[in-house]
């Protein structure tokens, strides 16, 4: 069985050509990515580097400045979207594809569906988003099947409460809408909103501030958050009902799997109903959550029903920490104890559309160190590993944009270019050609990584044998607090990685334990260490009776190496 190696697009950027002109620009200004740019030849391009999903970012229709009333299609106050484009998790119509994605507005399903059936084809696995937790303020479903009723419709509009409604209210207090930065876009009618609804990020006031997800409605699974979160599931909510139809729709059209917004913000006992439900649809859905609680962890995998989690604060921290300087590698351990029994179900990322690029200076300021990172998220575990678009190429994230200003992210709110990806896509070849030398290195480091992640069985299947413990007690010179290395191995091999953390060159001296030969069979016999890369066998010493890899790793960089006998 292969693991997930997941490519994360956010469509409206990917395919756009365009160079941006202005910030807070129009679609007719900046240009968008369209479905149809997501080409034949992409995807190929994408499985040769060894993904084997993509998720699809931003394709159900959300709120956004732009107009779309000639088709039929409500317009939204811009007091209540974030940027001119809009936050793609400001959900408008669950039940269709956002308009700026289509060629052909009206025939906007149907290039889905293409999209779909051309990801299929060429051997990849689709993955979009499902919002559960909050939607947009003026939520309206131009496009839901006969006999669904749009969420709050029956709603008891006086009860800030009431199991059955699909929000919260907040009674005889009209909403203030913090002061918008798209004021200068608004009509004379400012908005108005009577009773005010919560906002999504659980905030329970008629004011939320302009750092609270105003634009979103938080939705009603039956927890009284104003009576100490009691629990009101029996019932079935109506809210319950309303999204296992809208992922079962999704679902019926070829969608593989659900990248789960916030998730930790919907009661469990929801997902562990949900997920079961969807499961007689098709039972290998995958459902793939967004907790940054790790108390919360083994509660979303074991009773939500969920295959994997976001690995942010435990993983990615460390390894950001690292780079920065703020940790050392000796907190790696540490991740992998406390996720023990959950380990490989954990997806790991370094970069999506919430994080800072690496190459941005808010966080390394160049590409490399992601290479080191990246071989330590991909190599530790069994779990999935994911890649947002323009990593593999240094996307930095250069300026100002909009909404989210100058922050070291790839724009989620507004009209834009992913510059170093444009290099890479060519206008629309896919070819790389206008990479530069270095790019292309960079490229090919992480084609390295990625595609290893399947076709290295060891790494693919194998177990996970830390050696930091081991090497950091060692009375010797020759591994720091920058050098990180383990062993994956199944029961006839094994291979060691070691990975430089460091901007500088690390001469590097890891011992192995006998215990770790023991479970191989290998003890009282001459092993050979085969560097991967260079298929060389490595300068090997005797230390204290016990093996040891010495060798010089360069700056942010990794090695591994193949365990044999020798001959």
């Amino acid at each position: 069985m292969e693991r997930p190696v997941i490519y994360q697009i956010l469509v409206r950027l990917f395919g756009n050509t365009r160079k941006p002109k202005k910030q807070w620009g129009s679609v007719h200004d900046n240009g968008t990515g369209k479905m149809n740019d997501v080409t034949d030849k992409a995807l190929l391009e994408i499985k040769k580097m060894g993904f084997n999903h993509v998720w699809f970012t931003g394709l159900i229709e959300h709120a956004t400045c732009t107009d779309f009333t000639q088709y039929g299609i409500e317009p939204d106050h811009p007091s209540v979207v974030k940027g001119v484009a809009g936050s793609p998790y400001a959900i408008k119509d669950y039940y269709d594809i956002a308009p700026d994605l289509a060629v052909d507005v009206p025939r906007r399903i149907d290039e889905f569906q293409s999209l779909v059936d051309r990801t299929h084809k060429n051997g990849l696995k689709v993955i979009i988003d499902f919002v559960p937790n909050h939607l947009a303020r003026q939520y309206h479903s131009d496009a839901k099947p006969d006999g669904v009723k749009d969420f709050g419709v029956d709603d008891d509009q006086q009860q800030a409460f009431l199991p059955s409604n699909n929000f919260y209210y907040i009674p005889q207090q009209e909403l203030i809408v913090p002061e918008s930065t798209n004021n200068h876009l608004a009509p004379d009618k400012p908005y108005s909103e009577l009773p005010a609804k919560a906002t999504g990020n659980d905030v329970f006031s008629h004011q939320p501030s302009i750092n609270d997800w105003y634009e979103t409605v938080k939705l009603n699974y039956g927890v009284d958050y104003l009576n100490d979160r009691r629990e009101h599931f029996d019932p079935i909510p109506d809210t319950w009902l309303k999204m296992k139809d809208i992922l079962a729709f999704w679902t019926k059209k070829g969608v593989d799997g659900f990248r789960c917004d916030m998730a930790e913000m919907v009661p469990v006992a929801f997902w562990k109903w949900v997920t079961n439900e969807i499961r007689q649809v098709n039972p290998d859905v995958l459902f793939i959550a967004e907790v940054y609680q790790p108390g919360l962890y083994r509660r979303y995998i074991h009773e939500g029903g969920f295959d994997y989690l976001y690995d942010k604060v435990e993983l990615y921290d460390t390894l950001k920490g690292i780079i920065q300087g703020h940790q050392s590698t000796d907190q790696l351990p540490g991740v992998w104890q406390a996720q023990e029994g959950i380990i490989d179900h954990m997806l790991r990322f370094l970069e999506n559309h919430d994080e800072q690029r690496i190459s941005s200076p808010f966080f390394a300021g160049s590409g490399q160190p992601g290479i080191p990172m990246m071989a330590a998220t991909a190599f530790m575990h069994r779990g999935p590993v994911m890649m947002y678009f323009g990593q593999e190429v240094g996307e930095a994230a250069k300026g100002e944009t909009g909404f989210s200003g100058d922050d070291g992210r790839t724009t989620l709110f507004d009209y834009w270019n992913v510059p170093e990806h444009q290099k890479w896509m060519n206008d629309v070849a896919f070819d790389g050609g206008k990479l530069s030398k270095d790019q292309k290195l960079l490229r090919k480091a992480y084609i390295e990584i990625l595609r290893a992640c399947n076709e290295n069985s060891a790494l693919r299947t194998g177990h996970f044998y830390d050696l930091q413990y081991y090497n950091r007690s060692a009375q010797y010179h020759g591994y720091s607090d920058k050098t990180y290395a383990f062993i994956r191995h199944n029961d006839i091999n094994g291979h060691v990685v070691a990975i430089n953390f460091n901007d500088q060159p690390s001469e590097v001296k890891i011992k192995i334990p006998e215990h770790f030969f023991q479970l191989l069979s290998l003890e009282g016999t001459a092993k050979a260490f085969i560097n991967q890369a260079e298929a060389a066998i490595s300068s090997i010493a005797d230390l204290d009776s016990g093996e040891c890899i010495v060798d010089t790793l360069l700056p942010y960089s990794y090695k591994l190496y193949e365990i044999r006998p020798s001959r």
